[in-house]
C-alpha cells in the first residue's frame, strides 16, 4: 500500500484559544493544516487511518527546530473526490509504504531518535523499526589474556557488527559455564590451557530481515574459530532467541529540572527533550532493555545539559491534591537530596516548607505505601544531617502519627524502616485482641530490625534494642467499628534530635541526658491514659548509672515539649536494660544522670578488684576479731572493748552485703533489690554511728574526766548505735521505697566500683541527706577528738618524763589505729574530685575496703594482752602461756570497782605489759586502767 500526497498542505496560523477547543495543550507558535493523500491500491479505511495517524504523530526536528503533531486533534476521514486547493504545485512527493506489520519509512535503515518541546498524546502502536536477538553464549579462551573480557567484546562487536546491519548491546561476560544450557557438541576441541566465559547479550538488528537469516547469520557469526600464535577463541555452546520487546510507554516525570514528559520509545531508542533551562539544550532518556528479563523500563533520564529548574522554596506555590500529592512528595525529595548534596544542612525557613508540606500531602489524601517510604526517607534523610530539627520537632512526631493513620497497605501489618526510624502499622480485630508486643533492633549498621508478636510479653524480647507490650485493656480504647478499622502504631527513632529538653540540666536531684533511643505507642484516634494494667517499656542503653524512665510531653513548657516522670515507674532489671511501667501511650525513653563524671573503664576494672579484695580480706578478719572478743571474756571487761565488738559487727554486715549486693541483683527481683539496698544503707549508717560513739567515748574518757557514775552506759550506746541507722531507714521506706533499687556502684558513694547491677540509693535527696550529710557530721565530729587526742598525747609528753621515751614508731602506730577506729578514711570521698579525683578514689577504696583488716590488725594482732590469750587457749607446748601469770591477774584487777566510775577506762590504753601508761590523770586507784592505744 503506498501513500502519496496529492495536493500541497494548506496551513494557517492558530491561536492558544483555538488550539484549546481541540487539545489540552499549549504552544508559542501554533499551525492548522490539511492534506489530501491518495491511497494504492485502496485499503481498509480503519487501517489507513491507523497508519496515517501514527507517521504524523512522529516528530520532526531540524537544528533548533522542532514540528510537533498534536495527537489530539488530528483527524482522518474517507474522501472519494478530493476538492480543488488553490496553492502551488508540490515539489516533492514523500513515499512511505506500509505492510501488514506496520509501518516502515523505505528512506530510514538506522533508527530514528524522537526530539520533543511537547509530549506526545499517542493511543497507537507503532510497530517498531529494529528487531532483537537474545543470545546466551559458552566459549573457551586458550592462552592467557590480561583483559580477557574487553578482548571478548571487541570479538563479538567485530564479528557481528560487520555491515552496520546489527548492534551488540547489554553485553554482560561472567567467568565460567551456563550450566543451564545443554551441551553443544561438535564445537568442542581439546586445550592444554582453557579458560571458560558465559555471553549473555542482545542484537539488535535494523534492516528487519527474515528472523531466520538473520539467526543463521549470528550462529555462523559466532561459531568461527578465532586463533593466532598466542591464543584462540572457541565457542561451546550458543543459544540465539528472537524477542519481541514492547516499547517504554509514555511517562511524565518530575524533576529538580522541570516537569517532563517523555512520548513513547522504542526499546533501544533515546528520546529527547528540550531543556526547561536554558531552552537551547537537550535531555536525554533511553528505553532500556534489560538483559535478564527482555523487558523495556525507562532509564534515568540524562539531565547534565539541563540547568536546575525548581528550589526548595518553589514548592510553596505547588498546590497540593490528592491526584498530584505522590508527584510531590517525589519532587520534594529530589530538592532535598540535591539541596544536602550541597550543603550539609537545611536552612530553617526551608525545613519549615519542606515539614509543611509534607503535612499537607498527609491530610490532603490517602497516603500509599511507597509514598509513605518516601516520606520515610525524607525525614530520615534530614535527620542524619546536620540540620537542626528542633524547631519543628512537633510537625514531625505528628506527621509520623497522621501517616501511620491514613496509610493504605496490603494485609494486616506493614513494616517502614529507615536508618534512624521504623514504623510498624497493625490493623487489629477487637474482638480477638489479647496484647501487643513490638520490638526493634538496630545493628551497628544502622539498620533497624523490627519484630511483632501478636500477645503481650512482659519480658524483652530477645536481642532487641527497645521493645513496648501493651496489655490486653488497651482494648477498652479502641474506636467504635468494624473489623480492621483499629489501627495500632509503633515507632521507634534512632535519634534524639526530635526530643531536645534544654531543662534537663536543671532538674533539682541531678543532671540528665536521653541515655536511650525512643519508642512510642498509639491507637488511631484514641487518647490512652489511666491504665490499670501498666505498658512495659525495656530499654537497653550503653552507660550503666542512675537512670529513670519518662515520656515526651507536648504541653510541658508552655507547649514548647520535655520529658516528664509521672506515670511511669522505673525498674532497673541489669546493669544496661531498663523496664518502665506506664499507664498511658506515648513516646517513651530513659534518661541517665550525668551529674557526676564516670570513671574510665580500666579504672572501674581495677577497683573492682581492689573492692572485691579488699572486702572480702575485711570480712575474714572482722570475723576473726568478733570470734576472738567474744569467745574470751577477759578481753571485754571495758568499755572500749564492747564499742570495738559493736563496730566490728556493723562493719562486717556492710562488707558482707558488699560481697553479696550484684549477686542478689541478678535476681531481678524487685522486693529483694530493695531489701538489700535497705540493710546496706543500715548497715553503712551503723558502721558510721558507732565510729562516731567511739570517739564521743573517747573525748569523755581522754579530755573531760571526771568520776560521775552513768548507768546502762553500753545500753544507750546501743540504742544510739543501731537504732537512729533504722529510724532513718525507716523513713526513707515510708516516704518512698522507690528511692531504694537498682543503681551502679559508683553512685553508692562506697568502696566498691563495678559495672556490676548494684541494689542501693537510686534518689539523689535520699543519697545527699541519709548519706553524705550523715557521713560528713560523723566525720566532723571525728576529726575534731582527733585532734584534741592529739593536743593531748603532746602535752603528756611534755609533762611525763616516761612519755618522753616514746618512739615514733609507735606514735605511729597511734595515730593509724585511731585514723581506722574513728573512721576518718572516709574523708577521702569528700575530696574526689577535678585532677586528683582518681588517686584519691584509689586510696578511698583501698582504706575503706580494707578498714576492717586495719581494724584487726592494730586492735586485736598489735594487742599484747590479746596475743597472751591465743597463746593461752590456742598454742600447745611451749607456745602456750599460763593463764595464772601475772599479766592474766592484772587484767582483771579492778573488776570489781567498775560500777564506780564514769568510764571504766579510756578509749586510748594499754595492757599493763606496754611501756605506754595511761594518758588520762591518775586520779586514785579506782581510775586506774588499760589503754588500747599503742
Amino acid at each position: 500500500m503506498t501513500l502519496t500526497v496529492v495536493h500541497y498542505p494548506t496551513c494557517q496560523v492558530h491561536l492558544d484559544e483555538d488550539l484549546a477547543k481541540t487539545s489540552n495543550r499549549v504552544c508559542k507558535k501554533c499551525f492548522g493544516c490539511e492534506v489530501y493523500v491518495s491511497v494504492d491500491p485502496a485499503a481498509n479505511v480503519k487501517t489507513v487511518q491507523t497508519d496515517i495517524s501514527a507517521l504524523l504523530s512522529t516528530n520532526f526536528s531540524f537544528n533548533f527546530l522542532i514540528i510537533e503533531a498534536v495527537h489530539d486533534s488530528i483527524t482522518v476521514l474517507p474522501a472519494v473526490i478530493s476538492p480543488h486547493v488553490t496553492g502551488p504545485p508540490p515539489t516533492s512527493t514523500p513515499s512511505l509504504t506500509t505492510s501488514e506489520k506496520g509501518l516502515t519509512e523505505t528512506t530510514s535503515p538506522k533508527p530514528a531518535k524522537f526530539s520533543t518541546t511537547e509530549p506526545v498524546d499517542r493511543t497507537v502502536t507503532v510497530v517498531m523499526p529494529d528487531q532483537f536477538f537474545r543470545v546466551n553464549l559458552n566459549l573457551l579462551i586458550r592462552g592467557i589474556l590480561s583483559k580477557p573480557t574487553d578482548f571478548i567484546e571487541e570479538w563479538l562487536q567485530k564479528n557481528l557488527e560487520t555491515n552496520n546491519s546489527m548492534t551488540v548491546v547489554n553485553l554482560v561476560i561472567k567467568d565460567g559455564y551456563d550450566r543451564s544450557m545443554g551441551e553443544y557438541t561438535g564445537l568442542l576441541a581439546p586445550f592444554s590451557k582453557q579458560n571458560p566465559y558465559n555471553c549473555i547479550f542482545h542484537v539488535q538488528e535494523y534492516h528487519k530481515n527474515d528472523v531466520d537469516k538473520v539467526e543463521q547469520s549470528i550462529h555462523f557469526a559466532l561459531t568461527s574459530e578465532y586463533k593466532n600464535i598466542s591464543f584462540a577463541i572457541q565457542t561451546t555452546n550458543i543459544s540465539i532467541k528472537h524477542i519481541e520487546p514492547k516499547s517504554c510507554l509514555e511517562e511524565e516525570t518530575s524533576l529538580l529540572y522541570g516537569q517532563y514528559i517523555w512520548p513513547e520509545t522504542f526499546p533501544q531508542v533515546t528520546a529527547e527533550r528540550g531543556c526547561r533551562k536554558p531552552v537551547s539544550n537537550l535531555a536525554y532518556r533511553l528505553c532500556k532493555l534489560d538483559i535478564e528479563t527482555d523487558t523495556t523500563s525507562w532509564d534515568d533520564p540524562n539531565m547534565t545539559n539541563c540547568d536546575k529548574f525548581a528550589t526548595i522554596p518553589d514548592i510553596s506555590n505547588i498546590t497540593v491534591t490528592p491526584d498530584n500529592a505522590a508527584e510531590v512528595v517525589d519532587i520534594i525529595q529530589d530538592l532535598v537530596d540535591v539541596q544536602l548534596s550541597i550543603n550539609s544542612k537545611l536552612s530553617s525557613s526551608e525545613l519549615v516548607l519542606v515539614m509543611e508540606k509534607l503535612s499537607e500531602v498527609v491530610h490532603v489524601s490517602i497516603i500509599e505505601l511507597k509514598v509513605g517510604v518516601d516520606i520515610v526517607n525524607i525525614v530520615a534523610n534530614i535527620l542524619l544531617s546536620e540540620t537542626d530539627v528542633t524547631p519543628v520537632a512537633d510537625i514531625v512526631l505528628d506527621l509520623m502519627d497522621q501517616m501511620g493513620n491514613s496509610m493504605e497497605f496490603q494485609g494486616e501489618s506493614t513494616n517502614i524502616k529507615s536508618p534512624v526510624f521504623a514504623l510498624s502499622m497493625i490493623n487489629v480485630d477487637p474482638d480477638e485482641f489479647s496484647g501487643l508486643t513490638f520490638g526493634v533492633s538496630l545493628s551497628s549498621t544502622m539498620n533497624p530490625e523490627i519484630f511483632v508478636n501478636q500477645s503481650f510479653v512482659s519480658k524483652p524480647l530477645a536481642e532487641t534494642t527497645a521493645t513496648i507490650a501493651l496489655p490486653a485493656e488497651i482494648n477498652n480504647f479502641f474506636p467504635p467499628g468494624v473489623r480492621n478499622t483499629t489501627r495500632v502504631q509503633f515507632h521507634f527513632y534512632g535519634t534524639p534530635d526530635l526530643f531536645q529538653d534544654p531543662y534537663l540540666i536543671n532538674e533539682t536531684d541531678g543532671n540528665w541526658t536521653l541515655n536511650s533511643f525512643v519508642v512510642s505507642a498509639c491507637v488511631n484516634n484514641s487518647q490512652v491514659i489511666s491504665l490499670k494494667e501498666r505498658v512495659v517499656v525495656t530499654f537497653k542503653h550503653e552507660e550503666n548509672r542512675r537512670s529513670k524512665c519518662v515520656f515526651w510531653d507536648f504541653q510541658k513548657y508552655s507547649g514548647l515539649g520535655g520529658w516528664s516522670s509521672s506515670g511511669c515507674e522505673t525498674r532497673n532489671i541489669s546493669p544496661h536494660q531498663t523496664s518502665c511501667l506506664c499507664d498511658h501511650l506515648t513516646h517513651f525513653g530513659v534518661l541517665l544522670d550525668v551529674s557526676r563524671d564516670p570513671l574510665d573503664p580500666k579504672d572501674v576494672r581495677i577497683l573492682t578488684v581492689i573492692s572485691y579484695l579488699g572486702c572480702g580480706v575485711s570480712s575474714i578478719f572482722l570475723g576473726i576479731t568478733l570470734l576472738t572478743y567474744l569467745i574470751f571474756e577477759k578481753l571485754r571487761q571495758d568499755y572500749p572493748s564492747k564499742i570495738l565488738i559493736n563496730l566490728s559487727a556493723a562493719l562486717l554486715g556492710l562488707t558482707m552485703l558488699f560481697l553479696i549486693d550484684s549477686w542478689l541483683s541478678s535476681f531481678s527481683n524487685y522486693a529483694l533489690c530493695i531489701t538489700t539496698a535497705a540493710f546496706l544503707h543500715y548497715f553503712l549508717l551503723a558502721s558510721c554511728t558507732w565510729m562516731g560513739l567511739e570517739a564521743f567515748h573517747m573525748y569523755f574518757a581522754l579530755v573531760k574526766v571526771f568520776n560521775t557514775y552513768v548507768p546502762a552506759y553500753l545500753l544507750k550506746f546501743c540504742t544510739v548505735g543501731w537504732g537512729v541507722p533504722l529510724v532513718i531507714v525507716s523513713l526513707v521506706l515510708a516516704i518512698d521505697k522507690d528511692a531504694y533499687g537498682s543503681s551502679v556502684p559508683e553512685q553508692a558513694g562506697v568502696a566498691l566500683e563495678s559495672t556490676e547491677q548494684f541494689c542501693w540509693i537510686q534518689n539523689n535527696i535520699f543519697y545527699y541527706i541519709t548519706v553524705v550529710g550523715f557521713i560528713l557530721i560523723i566525720f566532723l565530729g571525728n576529726i575534731g577528738v582527733f585532734i584534741m587526742v592529739l593536743i593531748q598525747i603532746k602535752l603528756m609528753r611534755a609533762n611525763k618524763p616516761l612519755a618522753k621515751s616514746r618512739s615514733a614508731l609507735q606514735d605511729f602506730r597511734a595515730v593509724a589505729g585511731l585514723t581506722v577506729l574513728l573512721g576518718l578514711t572516709w574523708s577521702l570521698g569528700f575530696f574526689s574530685f577535678e585532677a586528683g579525683r582518681g588517686v584519691l578514689i584509689y586510696l578511698f577504696a583501698i582504706c575503706n575496703s580494707f578498714q576492717g583488716f586495719f581494724v584487726f590488725v592494730f586492735h586485736c594482732l598489735m594487742k599484747e594482752n590479746v596475743r597472751k590469750q591465743w597463746k593461752a587457749y590456742l598454742c600447745c607446748g611451749r607456745f602456750r602461756v599460763n593463764e595464772t601469770s601475772d599479766w592474766s591477774r592484772s587484767v582483771t584487777m579492778d573488776v570489781r570497782n567498775k560500777k564506780a566510775n564514769l568510764v571504766k577506762s579510756g578509749s586510748v590504753h594499754s595492757d599493763n605489759t606496754s611501756s605506754t601508761k595511761s594518758l588520762t590523770p591518775p586520779c586514785n586507784l579506782q581510775n586506774t586502767h588499760t589503754a588500747r592505744w599503742q
